[in-house]
């Protein structure tokens, strides 16, 4: 199950420490998936929120609640707390894949390791909502939302990248709400191609395949740097 390092275990202990209720516990839950990984939440709730299908975890100074479904992709997890002059907060490291699916899983490596490097130049990112009958269904987030030239970054760039890489894939669907974007039919400059990963945005070093994925969530309950899409409730 979910280990916590010595660091997290004594930060949580800490919080707890400030609060004026008593008999709190930890729920550690997924609360979906994201560009890099899982998104997880890491709450205090009350002792009279555990449920009888909850896992819970003794670590001596307090409890951990996981819900079951939760439960099954955390297996072999490690939450660990660092600080440093940059930022501090909890990060969980996970070996387990984002998806059962051997095809989904291969899309998303190729989101993680070409695509969103790419792009998140441009402060964009792009998800693996789902995949079904030989079509990935993705959606686009941060700067690529509500661009004018989304349709560029998804012929010429993510579609092509996704099926050379990930044949088995017949098809690319946009499931993204462009009209509430940051810039919602944003215009760009003219001359701008647009962000497609291969042809001028910076590629960052990609992820080794296999190697497990962190997503940091910082002391007041919020994902830090890196975790872009959707926020955890505070401890």
């Amino acid at each position: 199950m979910v280990e916590f390092s010595e660091s997290a275990k004594a930060k949580i202990t800490e919080i707890i420490a400030t609060k004026e209720q008593e008999d709190l516990m930890l729920r550690m839950q997924i609360m979906g998936k994201g560009p890099g990984g899982f998104l997880y939440s890491l709450r205090f709730v009350p002792a009279t929120e555990k449920s009888p299908n909850d896992v819970e975890l003794d670590l001596d100074t307090f409890h951990v609640l996981i819900d079951q479904d939760s439960a099954q992709n955390l297996e072999g997890a490690v939450v660990d707390y660092a600080e440093s002059n940059f930022q501090s907060g909890f990060s969980v490291e996970n070996p387990n894949p984002l998806w059962e699916d051997p095809t989904a899983q291969s899309i998303q490596e190729v989101l993680d390791r070409e695509i969103n490097p790419g792009i998140a130049s441009h402060g964009g990112f792009v998800s693996l909502v789902e995949y079904k009958d030989d079509t990935a269904f993705i959606a686009f987030g941060g700067g690529c939302q509500g661009c004018g030239l989304v349709d560029v970054t998804l012929k010429q760039g993510v579609e092509v990248m996704i099926h050379e890489a990930v044949p088995e894939v017949k098809k690319v669907v946009d499931l993204t709400d462009h009209a509430s974007g940051e810039n919602p039919f944003y215009e760009a400059k003219s001359g701008d191609s647009g962000c497609v990963p291969r042809a001028g945005c910076s590629a960052g070093a990609g992820r080794p395949r296999g190697q497990a994925r962190a997503r940091r969530v910082e002391d007041d309950g919020r994902q830090g740097p890196g975790a872009r899409a959707g926020t955890a409730p505070p401890l």
